[in-house]
């Protein structure tokens, strides 16, 4: 395994990080000009620790490598690892299949270059984001404020949204909007259950109703249905006025459409009257917008939008020929608990495979000189038995061992050049050499617990880390309020790298526990063997009669 390192900046030397966003424009049916993207950094494409623990010194810089683009930091949070920027691009078509900009990082001195007016552009009368701190608070050109009792959830769709309970939003606006010159009104809806009957939009003679699951738009006298809702999932909802007609898109989509001739906006409009939903990103355009730039809202900025793809600082892309670095983005993602118990388990394993080495060293060296041994002393005739020691050297043999602690037992009962022993004494050397045998087995077994522990241990210890990876992620998810499942998947797959570490552990020791289990088996065995024959042999050389 290895980490992936960080791309050499080529736009500015002073910034140390360069990624890839790749935009995938094969979606785009028309061009778009000036395009918002939305740009999600979280802990799996994206190295905190290496940036501004403000953000500062991010910067966006279009495919020439020279030219900066205008971007605005919603959210940064550099303790939960997301992050939420909006990054307009000159262009966005279907014609450059491979549209690419950077991200750059990496530069302490950096200075803050977010725009929080990047994404007014001429046409934009108002835009509520419902950030923290300025939930009713319009961050567009108009600077207007929403009048109402909607709470804040951190959890939103971009960053934070809007909870209405029945209770509506009133924003207004300056002058009634003409609407014979084009308007658009949108919103990102989720509905906290269905049916429902509320209303979405409500200005004039002009409203956009929730009967049941299915919207009703009423555009002067004229009426319509069309468009489905579901609970619980967030979905764009915007109404356009263009040319006479009123028109209804659900995520990019048109769904309705009804004249609107007669249509009138009063100078307040009502958002969520009698509605139960969470409501994020409302803007309110004095132009019609297209059907592309709605699909671009609708493709970059839900729940499992994909327009956007962040890769990971020095990961290889698909046009150098190579794979992501997986396991890169896996060790990026490490909660501190899972790295602490990963950690743990790198210690275990390498004491595991130490112990198996040592071991197998062992018992090889032991089988040796024991067959060495063995061989001799059974060749042995009654007059050498007792000289067995004076030639040859069996270091890791233990029946050699057992033979000189019998030898020794023999020899203190030796007189005058001559050994006769009583039944009494036969019991006693026969004892020194089973508590030397019971020495050696101890010896041959010694460590061999760590094994054990390795192999009991290793996956609840993995699985702990795994457990309280998975809780950490979803509490900073919840935290921070970005369920996007690009944000998740990162840190949960992170955490179940414990497990797998823990089972790495497990797995190798105990295979070895197993076979050096079986080997100090057969040397015990041995042993006791060896005892009873050298004892019996002893007994019928040197017992008294």
């Amino acid at each position: 395994m290895t980490l992936a390192l960080p791309a050499k900046a080529a736009w500015n030397s002073d910034w140390a990080t360069q990624q890839k966003i790749s935009i995938e424009t094969a979606s785009v049916k028309e061009a778009v000009n000036q395009a918002p993207v939305l740009v999600r950094l979280h802990s799996g494409n994206f190295d905190f620790t290496g940036a501004n623990v403000d953000g500062s010194d991010i910067r966006f810089i279009a495919a020439d490598d020279k030219t900066e683009l205008k971007f605005a930091l919603e959210k940064y949070d550099a303790v939960n690892e997301l992050a939420v920027a909006w990054v307009v691009l000159p262009q966005l078509s279907s014609a450059n299949k491979d549209l690419a900009i950077s991200l750059y990082t990496g530069n302490e001195s950096g200075k803050a270059a977010s725009d929080a007016q990047a994404l007014n552009d001429p046409a934009l009368v108002a835009r509520f984001a419902f950030s923290e701190n300025a939930l009713l608070k319009d961050s567009g050109p108009g600077q207007l404020t929403a009048s109402g009792n909607a709470t804040q959830q951190k959890a939103g769709l971009i960053a934070e949204s809007a909870v209405l309970n029945n209770s509506p939003l009133t924003i207004t606006l300056p002058a009634a909007p003409q609407l014979a010159n084009g308007a658009t009104w949108s919103v990102w809806l989720k509905a906290a259950s269905l049916p429902q009957t509320a209303t979405v939009f409500k200005t004039g003679n002009i409203s956009l109703n929730l009967d049941g699951n299915t919207l009703a738009l009423q555009a002067g006298a004229a009426s319509t249905r069309g468009g489905e809702l579901k609970p619980g999932q967030w979905q764009h909802v915007a109404l356009v006025f263009q040319g006479g007609q009123a028109i209804l898109y659900i995520n990019g989509q048109s769904v309705a459409q009804v004249a609107a001739s007669d249509a009138q906006a009063a100078a307040s409009l009502t958002v969520g009257e009698a509605l139960s939903a969470e409501i994020d990103e409302l803007q309110l355009a004095a132009t019609a917008r297209s059907a592309a730039w709605l699909g671009l809202v609708a493709q970059s900025q839900g729940a499992d939008a994909k327009l956007v793809v962040v890769t990971p600082a020095g990961e290889s892309d698909a046009e150098e020929g190579g794979e992501p670095n997986y396991m890169g983005i896996l060790i990026d993602s490490l909660t501190v608990d899972a790295k602490v118990v990963i950690g743990i388990l790198a210690v275990m394993f390498f004491i595991s495979v130490w112990v198996m080495f040592s071991k197998a060293v062992l018992v090889s060296r032991t089988d040796k000189d024991n067959a060495l041994f063995l061989q001799r002393f059974q060749k042995a005739s009654a007059a050498d038995l007792l000289t067995l020691d004076k030639a040859g050297n069996y270091p890791n043999s233990t029946l050699y061992g057992l033979y000189q602690a019998g030898l020794r037992e023999i020899r203190k009962r030796e007189h005058d050049g001559k050994v006769q022993l009583s039944g009494a004494s036969i019991d006693a050397i026969k004892a020194a050499v089973d508590a030397d045998q019971v020495r050696e087995t101890q010896r041959m077994n010694s460590l061999m617990v760590l094994l054990t522990i390795a192999i009991s241990g290793g996956p609840f210890l993995g699985l702990l880390g795994t457990v309280v990876g998975v809780m950490i992620t979803f509490a900073a998810i919840a935290a921070a309020g970005d369920v996007n499942v690009n944000a998740i998947a990162p840190g949960i797959a992170a955490a179940l790298l414990a497990t797998v570490a823990g089972l790495a552990v497990a797995i190798p020791a105990l295979f070895g526990y197993n076979y050096l289990a079986s080997r100090v088996k057969n040397i015990t065995i041995a042993m006791q063997i060896f005892v009873d024959e050298f004892i019996t042999r002893t007994a019928e050389l040197y017992g008294k009669e």
